[in-house]
């Protein structure tokens, strides 16, 4: 697009189409919730005009493989687009790369851009996803984050080298860094301010599986203790001293410690900010006509459980753009968004796949099925007999059967008795032990702060 000489883009049609349906629609974030919201309004049908904005200059691209495939060269950056080859001009997409939102004018229905232009739209989809947290300075410049390809590519670049690594943060992008840097023969060290890898995210017990899936493969966890400060010597190494004391020597450092939803554009604008875009049960802005938020930056309320929650899953993204796409072109016939959380991990080899909602859990039960394959540990989750959540590692079958069961509102032994079809034999490594208490990534509302407008 050209900007007029007013630095204004006017927008090609605000007004609604047939049914109410909009004309056209921005959506701003070019990562997978993003582009899928684009496919799937094509696959609906639409045939207004779609404009993605996205703030890295790079076609979009698949971001799970950055802490893994690209990392230990199994994938290379070719093999991460999500748009094939003429895609983009099949379904009639318009793309503004390297472009940064800055501000949102609801009551114009424009969006500001950082090339000073401004962009209107009839529907505006926010897909700005999350950034990384890093350690305060000024450790922060001793430091990796993986969250873009750059950093992804610099980072594959520092493994090569087969230097020492320390990795601060056991959850998804740091448990999986640490086990691509032990595959490339790299000295790895996991350093975890919690009990356990993962812990946060599945609990304490089923975090010392992952834990120990580490530690198999020569990887060695510091859990219970965080990072004090980050120090560079004259020949580059970096020396990390922990919080009860030990240092710890290695030429690259990544943090994973956690990302929050990149909503500061928003600001200003009247849309509720509070962890993230919060939302109806339909993913749309409540007081905006036509305004939705999809993926990680979204906080949308969950009428299984009653509550608001932010999901940063890579399934989450892409089964909200769909709805969302649907949402937009049968506006008299909204669905309001009720799937089962899902997201998976692949570490050492294994495929750690959980579905549910394992924080909501008070009781934990391990069991190790037989399989033609080998055995097999699954952990289900429980609150008063009720299933909750269940986590499988290396067995992708018994994962899809828990999430069809837990939309049905299925039951802990009605999973048992789905696993003991699928498995020739089952053994409870640990029955019905109270979950120890962790933090998921499904944050909870700020009462502290309060929303931001």
């Amino acid at each position: 697009m050209t900007p007029d000489p007013a630095g204004t883009t006017a927008p090609a049609a605000t007004a609604a189409g047939p049914a109410g349906t909009p004309r056209s629609v921005l959506i701003v974030g070019a990562s997978v919730g993003g582009v899928r919201t684009a496919q799937a309004l094509r696959e609906e049908g639409f045939d207004g005009e779609i404009t993605i904005v996205g703030a890295e200059p790079t076609a979009p691209y698949d971001k799970p493989p950055l802490s893994k495939e690209l990392l230990t060269g199994r994938r290379g950056q070719d093999a991460l687009a999500l748009l094939g080859e003429g895609e983009q001009e099949r379904l009639g997409l318009t793309l503004r790369l390297g472009t940064r939102a800055l501000g949102l004018d609801p009551e114009r229905r424009e969006v500001h851009l950082s090339d000073a232009t401004r962009i209107g739209y009839g529907a505006l989809v926010v897909a700005t996803g999350a950034r990384p947290r890093t350690l305060p300075p000024p450790a922060d410049r001793l430091v990796h984050t993986v969250r873009e390809l750059a950093d992804g590519v610099e980072l594959a670049k520092r493994l090569a080298t087969g230097e020492p690594v320390a990795v601060v943060g056991g959850g998804f992008v740091g448990a999986e860094v640490a086990a691509s840097a032990a595959a490339l023969g790299c000295r790895t060290t996991l350093i975890e301010r919690s009990t356990a890898a993962f812990s946060r995210i599945l609990g304490e017990r089923v975090g010392s599986l992952v834990t120990d899936l580490h530690r198999a493969h020569g990887v060695e966890v510091i859990a219970g203790t965080g990072v004090r400060a980050v120090v560079e010597r004259t020949d580059g190494t970096r020396v990390l001293t922990l919080d009860d004391g030990r240092r710890i020597a290695a030429g690259t450092v990544v943090a994973g410690i956690g990302c929050v939803p990149d909503t500061s554009w928003l600001e200003g604008s009247g849309v509720c900010l509070e962890d993230g875009v919060v939302t109806d049960e339909f993913c749309a802005v409540p007081g905006h006509r036509d305004l939705y938020a999809v993926g990680d930056v979204a906080r949308w309320y969950d009428r299984r459980t009653g509550r608001h929650r932010r999901v940063e899953h890579w399934t989450n993204a892409a089964e909200q753009a769909a709805l969302v796409a649907r949402n937009l072109t049968r506006p008299g016939r909204r669905t309001p968004y009720a799937h089962v959380p899902y997201f998976w991990s692949d570490q050492h080899g294994v495929k750690i796949q959980s579905a549910g909602d394992p924080a909501a859990a008070d009781t934990v039960e391990l069991l190790r099925c037989t399989t033609p394959k080998g055995d097999k540990d699954v952990a289900l989750y429980s609150r008063n007999g009720r299933l909750t959540a269940a986590v499988t590692f290396g067995w992708p079958r018994a994962c899809a059967t828990a999430r069809r069961l837990l939309a049905e509102g299925g039951t802990v032994a009605g999973l048992r008795a789905k696993l003991a079809e699928l498995a020739g034999g089952i053994t409870t490594l640990e029955p019905g032990t109270p979950a120890a208490p962790h933090t998921s990534v499904e944050r909870p509302t700020s009462k502290k702060d309060g929303p931001k407008r």
